[in-house]
């Protein structure tokens, strides 16, 4: 199978001075570990790794990709805004990730909360973000000629199992594009997802909603404990990133509010 190398030179003059850096790597342990050590970069720095070796997801899981099958990038930037809305970056990633994916292929990817993406049900590209004092550095994965065989999990697919043939160049400058519209859109409102138009676009997009699910709990400080199993129906996604989940199937029972978790699809919610 042909995959041919990114021309770094040819991504800085197409994604343009809007990036204060571009770099590409043949191989390296973690785009993230790298920028999380530069204590010097500035705002929009992007990483792209051919291959790598020790790459992580959610909940420090694996991820993995053949060299040059994948897109694997990470970004490091500077927010302008309250420390207290920078929970919206992630799900504002997984937001243009959809975008990009959609521009460049015509497929309609969509989102599990907070910000798995999706390509009918299964997992196309994760995305983790990791903080160090001012700066955030949000790793991004996507699966995009990745043959089935190749795939980590029966769970994961991408965009050639899809049935998309698309450049990773091509796909890397839609999706950093619209990464790029989208993070000064929050910047310009202050990190105001609501007021901005974020929020509504996340909802938008997001697979999640009105969906049955599973949530596994991750945030120890939530009240009910890490480890702790809720199950309902969501209602939404607030104005907060949050999810809103309703006790029971129809969606009529008590809810409540969760920051942080691991969600599970179990079927559309009836009614």
């Amino acid at each position: 199978m042909d995959r041919p190398p990114l021309d770094v030179d040819a991504l800085r003059a197409t994604l343009g001075p809007r990036w204060a850096r571009v770099e590409v790597v043949a191989e390296t342990e973690s785009t993230n570990a790298d920028l999380l050590a530069r204590r010097e970069a500035t705002d929009r720095t992007l990483l792209v790794a051919e291959h790598q070796r020790s790459g992580r997801g959610r909940f420090d899981r694996t991820w993995t990709s053949p060299p040059r099958a994948g897109l694997t990038f990470s970004v490091l930037l500077r927010p302008g805004v309250p420390l207290a809305r920078w929970g919206w970056l992630p799900l504002l990633t997984g937001l243009a990730v959809v975008e990009g994916v959609r521009a460049a292929t015509g497929l309609e990817a969509a989102l599990k909360w907070p910000n798995d993406v999706l390509l009918d049900g299964a997992k196309l590209c994760g995305i983790l973000a990791q903080t160090r004092d001012d700066a955030v550095v949000i790793g991004v994965g996507c699966n995009v000629s990745t043959s089935r065989d190749e795939l980590p999990v029966p769970t994961a697919t991408s965009l050639a199992v899809a049935g998309a043939t698309v450049d990773r160049a091509e796909l890397l400058v839609a999706v950093a594009g619209r990464l790029d519209a989208r993070v000064a859109q929050w910047s310009d409102c202050g990190g105001d997802a609501a007021a901005c138009g974020l929020a509504a676009a996340y909802r938008d997009v997001c697979d999640t909603v009105g969906r049955a699910v599973r949530v596994t709990l991750t945030d120890p400080g939530g009240g009910d404990g890490e480890g702790t199993v809720a199950s309902g129906t969501v209602r939404a996604v607030d104005d907060d990133g949050h999810l809103v989940l309703v006790d029971g199937d129809g969606g009529d029972g008590a809810s409540r509010t969760i920051t942080a978790g691991d969600v599970e699809h179990l079927r559309a919610a009836e009614g």
